[in-house]
């Protein structure tokens, strides 16, 4: 277990390392763990689950959420994932993308505004980093 979070916390510091504009997103999530680790963070219950569907706070709603150019967050996630394989060669990235059917101009304007969103939007940053470490 210890092996695989090592992993996933080194795949995580090289991707930010990697990707332009990550690098404020990584420390804003090392803030957040520092205060709910320091207890300062504000704890609420979940939502109840309605019928299967998932508690409505963990629901990914709002225009921050809609995908850019075609490419969803999730589609963000699993293409930006990818690189690892590549050592994290960012010019990989447009093969990667192509291989799922994001042709690289629209790959280049996801990549801008996904960037964005996640350095602007903590919400849109902590599901981006659940959907990269596969929780």
């Amino acid at each position: 277990m210890f092996k695989n979070a090592k992993k996933g916390i080194r795949d995580m510091k090289d991707m930010a390392a990697a990707a332009p504009g990550l690098m404020d997103q990584a420390r804003q999530m090392q803030a957040n763990a520092a205060d709910i680790q320091a207890g300062s963070a504000h704890q609420t219950a979940p939502a109840p689950s309605i019928a299967g569907r998932a508690p409505a706070s963990s629901l990914q709603i709002g225009p921050d959420f809609e995908p850019i150019d075609g490419v969803s967050l999730e589609l963000y996630a699993e293409i930006s994932k990818g690189l690892a394989a590549f050592g994290y060669d960012q010019s990989k990235a447009v093969d990667i993308a192509a291989s799922k059917g994001v042709d690289s101009h629209a790959w280049q304007v996801a990549l801008d505004g996904w960037n964005a969103r996640i350095t602007g939007n903590r919400e849109v940053a902590q599901h981006f980093n659940r959907l990269y470490m596969g929780r």
